[in-house]
């Protein structure tokens, strides 16, 4: 379904965000008080201002309580981070996602109302650790303090062709297998006769013991 966004702030995260939203079909207006950044998504965005996002009557005047979804992009200027954050949830926005600069600026606009709280810098230093360490790791994403996602190569001979109930991932390790991705094929939700496969890659959800001990168990 298309949506309605607005991205406030076009930095390296914020123009990541309105090119990946644009490609996806979504209207989205961009919105800077660079007026260079601003020229560079022109012709980008479905619409992109000039505009100090800190004054309310700007927020009002470009309607930004009708959007779908506001994503706060501004991560460096904590202040104006915080104070867009709230007025644009006292207008009654829907749904707002704002970017954190550090722990105690995310806990700040948790408590003032953003609905999603994004640590661009942590979650990639996570996820790039997790690949440091684990060449059997292709990506992984850290739901919360107490459960992940991970994607995970199978390289254990004993999980080949077995099927996911002889494994019994739940069970035995706490685990959901979610995805396999096999070559250019992505299985999803696989059915508990589905077999795994050698050079197969199992996306799995769980608590993060029960990840970092399977991790463990690929050679």
């Amino acid at each position: 379904m298309k949506k309605n966004f607005a991205v406030i702030g076009l930095g390296r995260f914020g123009s990541s965000i309105c090119r990946t939203l644009v490609e996806s079909g979504h209207d989205v207006l961009a919105i800077d008080s660079s007026e260079d950044k601003v020229n560079e998504y022109m012709n980008i965005a479905t619409h992109a201002v000039v505009a100090n996002a800190q004054d309310e009557s700007v927020l009002r005047s470009l309607g930004i309580r009708n959007f779908d979804h506001v994503i706060i992009a501004i991560g460096e200027d904590i202040q104006a981070s915080i104070l867009i954050t709230l007025m644009i949830k006292e207008m009654g926005n829907p749904y707002i996602t704002a970017k954190a600069q550090n722990e105690y600026h995310g806990k700040v606009l948790e408590k003032i109302g953003a609905d999603h709280v994004i640590h661009p810098e942590r979650d990639m230093g996570i996820r790039i650790g997790h690949h440091l360490v684990s060449r059997n790791v292709v990506d992984y994403l850290e739901l919360s303090d107490k459960y992940s996602l991970v994607e995970l190569k199978v390289t254990n001979p004993k999980f080949f062709n077995k099927t996911l109930l002889e494994l019994n991932f739940r069970q035995r390790y706490g685990l959901n297998v979610i995805g396999i991705r096999r070559g250019q094929e992505m299985i999803i939700s696989p059915a508990a006769d589905a077999v795994i496969q050698v050079n197969d890659t199992l996306m799995i959800v769980g608590g993060i013991k029960e990840i970092d001990w399977l991790e463990n168990q690929m050679p």
